[in-house]
């Protein structure tokens, strides 16, 4: 019966330390889950653009096509010739392939009948530039609706603006927002008493560009204008640390 008691107060001895280890344990795992620093670094840049793209269309309409083709074809040599005189290089000049299009009136009669009359041809042909001297084809874009006072039915698109090296800005922007995440926690951590610990998780946010100075709200997939020609980049990283 003694060694009976014995060995039931070494059993009920070693519970109490199990039972201590393990709440230990679980203090120590909730102690370092509620010391987790979580932040959010930003960095932006304001960058102006290096590549333009432009393009126009023109039209001719005829009842011959060939009529058609052939004042279709002076007035590309107008717009070609315009063009070179702004200064564009020949070689950024782009004209697609002709699109023809037959068109037709549609008509009814008081029977209810239906029927159709040709129209004539219409002919129309797109021109397009890409080029990295800006100024010149933004002149061009803004001077080129003179070419309608010599009769030619042309329609110019806004210029878009691009970035030829929008991948090194970005990883740029990456470190800058890492780095200003990792200060933030280092702050709190100081202000709270503590030291900054190590990074535990880090997500990279959407990658917005919007135009400067134009009020532009940012888009949960991510913003990409290319009508402005001075633009702003930004980034979002956020990060958890430990505290010790």
């Amino acid at each position: 019966m003694k060694s009976n008691s014995i060995i039931a107060a070494v059993i009920g001895g070693l519970a109490i330390v199990i039972f201590a280890a393990v709440l230990a344990n679980a203090y120590k795992y909730k102690y370092k889950i509620s010391n987790t620093i979580n932040v959010t670094g930003n960095a932006k840049k304001d960058f102006e653009s290096d590549i333009v793209k432009w393009s126009a269309y023109f039209n001719r309409k005829s009842m011959d096509l060939s009529a058609a083709s052939e004042q279709l074809k002076k007035d590309r040599d107008l717009v070609r010739q315009f063009l070179e005189q702004q200064g564009i290089n020949p070689k950024e000049i782009v004209f697609n392939a002709v699109n023809i299009n037959r068109e037709f009136s549609y008509h009814s009669d008081g029977q209810g009948n239906s029927y159709n009359t040709f129209t004539g041809y219409n002919l129309s042909q797109n021109v397009s530039i890409e080029s990295k001297d800006l100024d010149k084809v933004d002149n061009a874009s803004r001077e080129i609706s003179t070419l309608i006072s010599q009769g030619i039915e042309l329609s110019s698109n806004s210029p878009n603006y691009y970035y030829s090296k929008l991948e090194d800005l970005k990883l740029e922007l990456i470190s800058q927002a890492s780095e200003n995440a990792k200060q933030r926690a280092a702050n709190i951590a100081t202000e709270a008493g503590s030291a900054l610990g190590d990074l535990i998780k880090a997500d990279l946010g959407i990658f917005q560009i919007t135009g400067q100075n134009d009020n532009e709200e940012y888009s949960y997939g991510g913003a990409f204008n290319t009508t402005a020609r001075n633009k702003t980049a930004n980034i979002t990283v956020k990060a958890s640390y430990t505290a010790k």
